[in-house]
């Protein structure tokens, strides 16, 4: 454990004490300028409590002993209710705009804030453990998240911040500057446009800044992470003016030290700032971010695809074992941010425009590992520096327009977006590999002798230009019983490449493609809806390589067709869904070119992913909350060259995952919460023939929160053991990059609303 954190735990645990002491001492009359207290006051402003007359005089209760405990217990029940995990149903639809779940045909979901602080979320990954439908995974050589949804991937590029593509941070993302996280399942060219990074086939993430709350927010965190993380945050809220018309809201976040997993250390700041103003019509909100995060001796995915079918998958090793280098490293940072206006001219049509920016530059200087002997653990290390620097901008704007045609009401969405990137990049790499084992990990000095570009400067490799035009029609009639929605998007994708160091053309790609959607909505009763969709998934095709007798060609773009059918119920403190799928999406291969002796490059590869998704969350019972769901896979292969490996799994789609989260409020303790988790991942392929797979596994974490008064003040005290036992598991294998689970994790935090 370093100093840093050293020092805050024993400031953490001092503070404990002094709360407990606050709680044991709190029969004292509360101070009526306690925020939390005016807002428990203010909710029963106009409803006279029994026992008192109409002339407002309490004849029953006035300075009674009783009445300054059940003020503090009013203030405890308050302030824990504010903590409560909650996961609602709805979120934002791109073109459709901001809908509640039950009356739109595709299946999304938004966690919120208070989800984030319990569980000390310190990476987007933590957030999405509490998904049934996402896995987490990581990517080639570096630290960064992917995200598996539906068994296709989502990458870091493509996740969204106010439905804007291109403004998040790419690799890892800090999850303490947003209000919600919205999940949404299948594909959604039409909904947001094509993915810059190419992926969002089978889903994609939005992530909803925080901006000022309707009451004052003045928080303090203090957190502790094993085996030696420290760090804290700050979050204000403020509404000012007249009718609170201004919103001001700032959080600062940051953790530094040793993670779980040996020799790995990781510091992470994130700040926010964010405005807004609003009057009957008019509505104006911005937010500006900083992001940085750094990992130190980390440990990355080990490499497989050299392994031939015939070797099995890896024993795991001990989950906090690290058989990374301790000069590898990582240091991203991103500045970046969204504007939003929305007015209304009348009561029937919405404008609005957005616009999003972010400036990133990463350093890093990677050791990738390859295993070569599954049995023994044997491979080769490789090194490689590298510098990345992006400037991107991405707008969007439309308009929504409600009419009346006879019984039919009519939505009408229409609008364009525009995303603009650019990349500079350089590195430097080694060109042979030093010999290491991952059950026995050696340390090498990295002889990284051949580049391309400068590092200190990089030049251009990639401008990228998307944009597009959507139109929509939902019609609801029947007493608003059905809803019917059409519509299409029109997508043009544009990307240059360039050499690295000579910044000269070297690839330039310039397709377009219409992206339709279909949608139904039945509401059988109030609270219950039956629904249909068709919609694509849109990618950017290839450009085939030198090495194939079709070099040169470039591919139209990728156009992947989802099908679903569903059925939700939510009555608001609880909401229930199944949905039925299948998306079928074409696969780049490769075939030998007649008697030639070349090979021809294709994309008449294809993958086809069917499935069902089974998601709960709300209120069981009274104080009983539950969060999770079911996922079941079918991913094949199919049409791939010579047949080889048609019908066979496609590489690390587990068959089913499995997600519980259960919070309960202990009615005898008040402010004390238990909570549980449980991850379970099915079987995934570790290989295209399927003749070995990684075995199904299964991760456990229990937890407990507790909010008590100190000095008047409500403070929430947190505690949680994330993969009780230590259980040792190969998380995922994505691509053929074998990722290994997390180890035992201790975390302790402590909040305090001023």
């Amino acid at each position: 454990m370093n100093l840093r954190a050293l020092c805050l735990s024993t400031f953490l645990a001092s503070t404990v004490l002094m709360g407990m002491e606050g709680r044991m001492a709190a029969v004292a009359a509360t101070d009526a300028s306690d925020p939390v207290q005016e807002k428990v006051k203010s909710s029963a402003a106009n409803v006279p409590p029994a026992g008192t007359a109409a002339n407002g005089r309490n004849t029953a209760a006035e300075n009674t002993p009783d009445a300054a405990p059940a003020q503090h217990e009013d203030i405890v029940v308050t302030a824990a209710r504010q903590n409560r995990m909650y996961v609602s149903s709805g979120g934002d639809l791109g073109a459709l705009g901001k809908k509640k779940g039950l009356d739109v045909p595709f299946n999304i979901r938004s966690y919120n804030s208070s989800l984030i602080l319990n569980q000390q979320s310190q990476t987007l990954g933590d957030v999405l453990l509490n998904d049934p439908t996402v896995r987490t995974t990581m990517g080639y050589g570096n630290y960064a998240q992917l995200f598996q949804i539906r068994g296709f991937t989502l990458y870091g590029d493509d996740v969204a911040i106010d439905g804007l593509y291109g403004v998040t941070p790419r690799q890892l993302v800090s999850p303490q500057l947003y209000d919600s996280v919205q999940v949404l399942n299948g594909a959604s060219a039409f909904l947001n446009g094509a993915a810059p990074g190419g992926s969002a086939v089978g889903g994609n993430v939005n992530l909803i800044p925080k901006r000022a709350a309707a009451t004052d927010i003045t928080r303090i965190t203090g957190d502790y992470t094993s085996s030696g993380q420290g760090g804290g945050a700050f979050d204000i809220s403020r509404r000012f003016g007249k009718d609170h018309a201004f919103g001001f809201r700032f959080n600062a976040a940051g953790m530094d030290g040793e993670t779980a997993i040996r020799g790995e250390r990781r510091d992470d700041v994130a700040l926010g700032a964010a405005f807004d103003w609003h009057n009957d019509d008019t509505r104006i909100d911005m937010n500006m971010n900083y992001q940085k995060q750094q990992v130190f001796g980390g440990r990355s995915a080990i490499i497989v695809s050299s392994l031939s079918d015939s070797m099995p998958a890896p024993r795991a090793t001990a989950p906090s074992e690290n058989w990374g280098q301790r000069w590898a490293y990582t240091d991203l940072s991103y500045l970046f941010g969204t504007l939003n206006i929305e007015h209304d001219f009348g009561s029937h049509i919405t404008a609005y425009g957005k616009f999003g920016a972010q400036g990133g530059n990463e350093m890093g200087n990677y050791a990738t590992t390859t295993l070569t002997n599954s049995r023994t653990g044997a491979g080769t290390v490789g090194a490689m520096a590298d510098a990345y620097n992006v400037m991107n901008e991405a707008t969007q704007a439309g308009i929504h327009a409600h009419v009346t045609t006879g019984p039919i009401r009519h939505e009408i969405n229409a609008g364009g977006s525009a995303i603009w990137e650019e990349s500079d990049a350089a590195y430097s790499m080694s060109l042979t590999s030093q010999a290491g084992n991952i059950y026995h990990p050696t340390q090498f000095t990295p002889q990284e002798t051949y580049s391309g570009g400068s590092l200190n400067s990089p030049g251009r490799v990639a401008w990228n230009k998307l944009y597009s035009l959507f139109l929509s029609d939902t019609m609801t009639f029947w007493h608003d019983r059905i809803a019917l929605t059409g519509g299409f998007r029109y997508q043009d994708i544009l990307s240059d490449s360039f050499a690295y160091g000579t910044g000269k053309l070297s690839t330039h790609y310039d397709a377009a493609a219409f992206s339709p959607v279909i949608g139904l909505v039945i509401h059988p009763v109030k609270h219950a809806a039956l629904y249909f969709n068709r919609i694509q998934g849109l990618s950017a095709g290839e450009t085939v390589g030198a090495t194939y007798v079709n070099a040169g060609q470039v591919f139209a773009p990728y156009q992947s067709t989802q099908y679903e059918v569903g059925a939700k119920y939510d009555i608001g403190r609880f909401a229930a869904g199944v949905a039925f799928f299948q998306t079928s999406m074409p696969q780049g291969m490769t075939e030998a070119y007649g008697n030639t002796g070349q090979e021809i490059y294709t994309q008449d590869g294809r993958q086809r992913n069917r499935g069902m998704e089974l998601t709960f969350n709300g209120e069981i019972l009274r104080g009983l909350r539950f969060n999770g769901g079911l996922t079941l896979i079918d991913a094949k292969q199919m049409q791939t060259a010579g047949g080889a490996y048609d019908g066979k799994t496609v590489i690390g789609v587990p068959n089913y995952t499995i997600n519980g989260n259960l919070e309960y409020d202990v009615p005898f303790v008040k402010g004390l919460t238990l909570i549980g988790r449980v991850i379970s991942t099915g079987k995934q392929q570790f290989n295209s023939m399927n003749t070995t797979h990684l075995p199904a596994w299964s991760r456990f974490d229990l937890g407990a929160r507790y909010t008590f008064l100190a000095a008047k003040k409500p403070l929430t005290a947190r505690f949680e053991v994330d993969n009780i036992g230590n259980q040792r598991y190969w998380a995922s294998v994505y691509q053929s990059d074998l990722v290994m689970g997390d180890p035992e994790t201790f975390k302790f935090s402590i909040s305090a609303d001023l």
